[in-house]
């Protein structure tokens, strides 16, 4: 079976990269069509090629500007259609980057799969009616959660749960015993404040922040004072697990926005427990394996108590570090890949 698994923009390489390599070990002849990843290096493909048509200028002139924006329009054309003239025998994508544009320009013509990683994406979340015209267009589209299937069902969507894996990593364990992370790109919807105001009322905590800003911190800078560390930037693969290795418990104060956090399944993935706001897809690995605390969205309180319990308590702590370690053993590549592979038999 020759599947082209699509990530115009690459939003997910990472994601995309495992994906890719577990199909290919189950036998699939996988063809992951992309474009430059332009904040460090894409992993190198396993069991799996990849070609990068999408957006070849400003992908490497620009890196968050939004003066590649309309660059990137331009591209977009002639990027799907080079996707459109491979013939598989199933497209899979994974993010649509340009939806206005695809209302008009993606007319799959092979067996077409769509992940939703973040259901409705915050830019175009208001347009249902172009999502729902989106979605009719594949013939299955893919959640990483029961809540994210029942949020497509709204829309008359029939959607497909297969959880998201973890990243696995075994970092060395260096915390402290006290140190709270929050991990992952800096937007406003992750809740940064939320983890500053929770660490700050627990008795020799600290917070390790570990990301890209997409929103300016100094304002989270002046309220966490001396008892923040910050490591700012996308991080490559070693100083993301040296940071997992320095936490004690992750925090994931989202607001709704998408369905399941990669940032999430790396520190499950490291042993990391969570706690979390039960927002989306969020609270779903950290219940089903007793992976940390979720808490009502919005409540520092709550997201305070959850923190100091596991922090304060030793029996607690190490029962989640366990559930992590479960979550690791259970959500894999491998089954992912088994759970995709059943899907495609389904279409070809």
């Amino acid at each position: 079976m020759y599947v082209v698994l699509a990530d115009p923009s690459a939003f997910s390489p990472a994601y995309d990269h495992e994906l890719a390599a577990a199909l290919g070990r189950a036998g699939v002849d996988v063809e992951l069509v992309t474009s430059r990843f332009r904040f460090g290096d894409a992993p190198v493909p396993s069991g799996y090629r990849r070609s990068e048509p999408f957006y070849p200028l400003s992908s490497r002139l620009f890196r968050r500007s939004r003066l590649r924006l309309p660059l990137k329009v331009v591209e977009h054309l002639p990027g799907t259609a080079a996707l459109l003239r491979r013939r598989p025998d199933l497209l899979h994508l994974q993010w649509l980057a340009a939806p206005e544009l695809d209302r008009f320009l993606l007319r799959p013509r092979t067996p077409a799969v769509f992940t939703a990683h973040d259901l409705l994406p915050r830019r175009t979340a208001g347009k249902r009616a172009l999502w729902q015209r989106l979605l009719a267009r594949f013939d299955r589209v893919v959640v990483h959660s029961e809540r994210g299937r029942q949020t497509l069902a709204e829309l008359g969507v029939d959607a497909r749960v297969i959880p998201h894996p973890v990243f696995p990593s075994e970092p060395e364990r260096t915390d402290d015993g006290r140190t709270l992370l929050a991990i992952g790109i800096i937007r406003p919807y992750k809740g940064l404040g939320d983890a500053i105001a929770a660490m700050k009322k627990i008795d020799g905590a600290h917070l390790l922040v570990a990301g890209d800003p997409l929103e300016p911190v100094d304002r989270y800078r002046a309220e966490a004072g001396d008892r923040a560390e910050w490591r700012l930037g996308y991080l490559p693969q070693p100083e993301l697990e040296r940071a997992l290795g320095d936490a004690t418990v992750a925090l994931f104060p989202y607001r709704p926005e998408l369905d399941q956090s990669g940032a999430l399944l790396q520190a499950l993935g490291a042993g990391v427990p969570a706690v979390a706001y039960d927002v989306g897809g969020i609270a779903e690995p950290i219940e089903r394996f007793g992976a940390g605390r979720v808490v009502p969205p919005g409540d520092v309180e709550a997201l305070t108590a959850a923190a100091r319990e596991l922090l304060d308590d030793p029996g607690a702590l190490e029962a989640a570090r366990a559930g992590a370690r479960r979550a690791r053993d259970t959500l894999t590549w491998d089954a992912a890949a088994a759970a995709h592979l059943d899907l495609y038999r389904e279409l070809t």
